[in-house]
């Protein structure tokens, strides 16, 4: 009736045709019609502008909205089929055959800190969708794996039984610690599959309960709570610009979903000039940021800020580590490598060209430079994304020479005596690999960060100390990307479902370049062969896009802004401890996790009716500029 799509035992009726008990009733009051234009009408909220790969809407909003327009599309004698795409994780995870990267990997995401030791085994009261009572019932599942915030469940009773295993978020509000149909007077009523098995339901659940792991008491509240977002609409914030790497510009938050920003620029009037990125992306800094650390600046052609807009806060944005620039330091012409903004699947020779205050670097990949710097990119000492010369050597990675270097294989020792340049020393890069827990084969949520609005469905396939090989499933290889270890654009599986942002699926066949719908995939092209790989996008009037370390599709001969003026350098800053990193949802510690028992007391009052589990961790070990993969 709606267009709902889901596993067959979760429907209703005998035929299994409704997702819900109400949508029977409409069904069978003979007004199909009219049932569904009165639930959209009682719907709220906006339907999805031609932007909105993003959406906030829950998938039954935009299901009623398709099939709206199917029957349109009928009364006008129009035949078009209308396909929702809403990507189902627990089909493409399967059995449990497929790993999800664990929640702790993602410190930035809801639930990041707070996850506890929610693990295989631990019981929850959820829907009992075996069931033909016709109110809504529950039952009590156990966890039989774990895929980010997703887990497959068992029925408590089904024993091996396998067949009505089934996916569910962790995090949604209808899952509750064993213990709440009890304390709330909630009916506890076994499958219809298994309703004959036992005779006495409450003595086999105090026997098969009691001593295992639940939720604790305050989880679903600690879970709204992480789902709060410091930034607001109409702040404003020094980003990147995007037409011109070097410098920044004022941008106006317009939009924020799960921790993501939607940025318009502040002389845009129309909304149009907008990009998107995490709230902690390096990308993005307070007012008057820019000045501070002596970067270049254009200035706004807007005269004063409206009333509704506010300077964003200095502490909400990513801390770095301080650094001590007093002694032997990064200078002028120093080569390194470093990941091409450009095209995130090349790590590039490249120079520093110009050193500012707290850290920060200009950098320019050698062989591709506007004459006027245009394209450098700003990077901080302590940026895991630059690296010091011989690491690709080190560690297997293939090093894009300069374009037009005719010298190959390339070799920095004679790179360096041409250019009569030197390395930076080593001992000035970020040396430090934290246990981030990333195994290959893991599969998570990424955003495509040479379109980063879409986040798609990819797979960790590599992994180097604290570097991350991102493939997008369905994709060729070459549109793979480098991403830190601890990236904001890294997402748990389920994280889209949580936050209401519309994941993208796999391209329909490997290796397929031309997609069945552009508001279902990305179109890509390599432009040409060589060093750098951009991407031609869907829509053709759209803007170029900002990423967490990368823009998409900036000519390397972009000139500069005359108007802008770049300040005197401060002086460097004094010898610095580090900084605390930012925690995104401002939680707890672990404290209670899963770990709380559940008690046979729990279990009284309760209304029965008769109708791998350690975490694997990488990266701790060994010397960072050693040989190190996975």
């Amino acid at each position: 009736m709606c267009g709902m799509v889901g596993v067959r035992d979760a429907f209703y009726s005998k035929t299994k045709r409704f997702c819900s008990v109400s949508c029977s009733r409409s069904y069978s009051s003979n007004s199909k019609k009219a049932s569904i234009l009165a639930r959209l009408q009682v719907l709220k909220g906006k339907p999805p502008t031609k932007k909105a790969k993003v959406l906030q809407k829950q998938p039954l909003m935009t299901k009623l909205a398709a099939y709206a327009q199917h029957h349109a599309n009928q009364q006008s004698g129009v035949k078009k089929s209308v396909t929702v795409e809403v990507f189902d994780w627990g089909r493409y995870l399967g059995d449990g055959d497929v790993t999800g990267a664990p929640v702790n990997c993602f410190k930035h995401v809801p639930m990041g800190k707070s996850w506890g030791d929610i693990s295989e085994g631990v019981r929850v009261e959820v829907t009992n969708t075996d069931s033909v009572l016709p109110m809504k019932v529950y039952w009590i599942a156990g966890i039989i794996k774990l895929a980010g915030f997703k887990a497959l469940m068992r029925y408590e009773g089904f024993d091996s039984d396998s067949t009505r295993d089934f996916w569910l978020n962790l995090c949604v509000p209808d899952i509750h610690p064993v213990g709440w149909c009890a304390a709330g007077g909630k009916p506890l009523v076994p499958p219809q599959t298994i309703l004959n098995r036992f005779t006495n339901w409450k003595t086999f659940l105090i026997k098969r309960l009691t001593g295992s792991k639940t939720l604790p008491p305050d989880f679903p509240s600690k879970v709204q709570e992480s789902l709060q977002v410091p930034f607001k609409r109409q702040m404003r914030v020094e980003v990147v610009d995007k037409t011109h790497l070097c410098r920044t510009r004022v941008a106006l938050v317009e939009q924020v979903i799960g921790g993501r920003l939607r940025l318009v620029y502040e002389e845009c009037d129309d909304g149009s000039d907008d990009f998107w990125c995490h709230m902690y992306s390096p990308l993005i800094h307070s007012i008057g940021w820019s000045r501070s650390i002596g970067h270049r600046f254009k200035r706004s052609d807007v005269s004063k800020k409206l009333s509704a807009q506010t300077d964003a806060p200095g502490q909400l944005f990513a801390k770095v580590k301080e650094v001590d620039q007093s002694g032997s330091w990064f200078e002028d012409g120093m080569k390194l490598e470093a990941i091409d903004p450009l095209n995130l699947s090349a790590i590039c020779v490249a120079t520093v060209r110009k050193v500012l205050a707290d850290g920060y670097l200009m950098i320019g990949i050698d062989g591709s430079e506007a004459a006027d710097g245009s394209d450098w990119f700003c990077y901080h000492s302590m940026s895991p994304s630059i690296f010091p010369a011989g690491f690709c050597e080190i560690n297997n990675i293939e090093l894009t020479p300069p374009r037009g270097y005719s010298c190959l294989p390339f070799r920095w020792f004679e790179y360096l005596r041409e250019n009569k340049s030197v390395a930076a020393p080593v001992h000035l890069f970020n040396k430090d690999v934290p246990n981030h827990g990333f195994c290959p084969g893991m599969k998570l949520e990424a955003v495509d960060l040479m379109e980063p609005r879409l986040v798609c469905v990819a797979t960790v396939t590599r992994i180097v100390h604290r570097l991350l090989r991102i493939h997008f499933d369905g994709w060729e290889d070459e549109y793979d990307q480098w991403v830190d270890c601890e990236s904001p654009d890294l997402y748990p599986v389920g994280w889209c479902q949580l936050t209401g942002y519309q994941l993208q699926p796999p391209a329909v066949t490997a290796g397929s370049r031309e997609l069945q719908s552009a508001s279902k995939q990305r179109k890509k092209s390599q432009q040409y062969k060589g060093q750098k790989k951009k991407r031609k996008l869907p829509v053709a009037k759209r803007s170029v896009s900002l990423s967490v370390a990368a823009v998409t599709g900036v000519p390397r001969s972009l000139s500069g802004d005359e108007n802008e003026t770049p300040p005197n350098y401060p002086s460097p800053p004094t010898p610095a401890s580090a900084a605390h990193p930012p925690s995104a949802d401002q939680e707890s510690s672990t404290e209670g996790g899963a770990g709380s028992q559940i008690k046979e007391e729990n279990m009284e009052g309760s209304d029965f009716s008769s109708g791998r589990t350690e975490t694997e961790t990488n990266g701790s070990s060994g010397e960072f500029f050693t040989s190190q993969d996975q």
